[in-house]
C-alpha cells in the first residue's frame, strides 16, 4: 500500500487541444484501479504530498485569492488545508474521504465524508461559500465537471476556487489521461474542466514552482460566474 504520492513522468507530450475535454479518447476517465476510493484512502495518511517549497507556494496562492474573514470550502481535504496561519476565516469546512484525516484538521469547523467520484453533488446550499480550494487532488476526479459544475453553485458570485497540483499522485488512482500529459497539458485540461463546467470566469493558469530543485506546484484559478 502506498503512503505518500510518488513523482509522476509525463509517457508524452500533448496535442494542443483547442477543447481538451471533448476531445478527450473513451476512457480517458479510467484508472488503473478501479475499486471503491473507500479502501484505497481507508487508510489515514499523516504525511505530506508535495515538499515544503511547494506547500509554501500553495499557501502563498491561498493568501492572494482566498478572501480573509470569508467561508472557505476545503474541497477533498485531508489532516492538513495549508491555509496561511495568519489568516482568519468565518468557517472553513472540509470534505474529504477519510475521517480520521478530516477529524485531525485544525483549520476545519465541521466535515463531510463523501465519495465525489461516485456522488458528485456537494451537500451544500446555493452560494455557502465565499471560496474554494482543491489541492493536489484534481487528478483523482472521474466527473471532474460535474463536480467543478457543482462548486460553482455553491460559491457566492465573484468568488474564488484555487485548484493546485504537481507530478506527484497516487499513480493507480489518477484517470488515465493525467498520466498522457505533461505539466502544460495538465494546466490546459484544468482550465478545460471549468470552461466545459459553464459557470467559471477568469479562468486563468499559473506556473507556481518554487526553484528547479523541488516539487513543481501549477495552479488554475477562476472565479464563479
Amino acid at each position: 500500500m502506498l503512503t505518500k504520492a510518488i513523482s509522476l513522468t509525463p509517457t508524452r507530450t500533448p496535442a494542443d487541444y483547442t477543447d481538451p475535454v471533448n476531445n478527450l479518447p473513451r476512457n480517458a476517465f479510467r484508472r488503473q484501479d478501479e475499486s471503491p476510493d473507500e479502501l484505497f484512502y481507508r487508510q489515514p495518511r499523516f504525511v505530506t504530498h508535495i515538499d515544503d517549497g511547494a506547500i509554501g507556494a500553495v499557501t502563498q496562492l491561498y493568501r492572494e485569492f482566498l478572501p480573509a474573514g470569508g467561508a472557505i470550502l476545503d474541497l477533498m481535504s485531508s489532516w492538513v488545508s495549508h491555509l496561511p496561519p495568519e489568516v482568519s476565516y468565518r468557517r472553513v469546512v472540509g470534505l474529504g474521504l477519510n475521517r480520521e484525516e478530516l477529524a485531525r484538521n485544525p483549520r476545519l469547523e465541521r466535515f463531510v465524508v463523501q465519495n465525489l467520484n461516485t456522488n458528485p453533488q456537494l451537500p451544500f446550499e446555493d452560494g455557502a461559500f465565499d471560496g474554494a480550494d482543491i489541492a493536489v487532488s484534481v487528478d483523482y476526479l472521474t466527473d471532474p465537471v460535474t463536480v467543478l459544475r457543482d462548486l460553482g453553485r455553491v460559491l457566492a458570485p465573484g468568488a474564488p476556487v484555487v485548484i493546485t497540483f504537481s507530478n506527484r499522485c497516487f499513480p493507480t488512482k489518477a484517470v488515465a489521461v493525467w498520466h498522457t500529459l505533461s505539466d502544460p497539458g495538465r494546466l490546459e485540461l484544468v482550465e478545460g474542466y471549468l470552461q466545459e463546467a459553464g459557470n467559471w470566469e477568469g479562468i486563468e493558469g499559473l506556473d507556481r514552482s518554487p526553484n528547479r530543485w523541488g516539487d513543481p506546484l501549477y495552479a488554475v484559478v477562476a472565479r464563479a460566474a
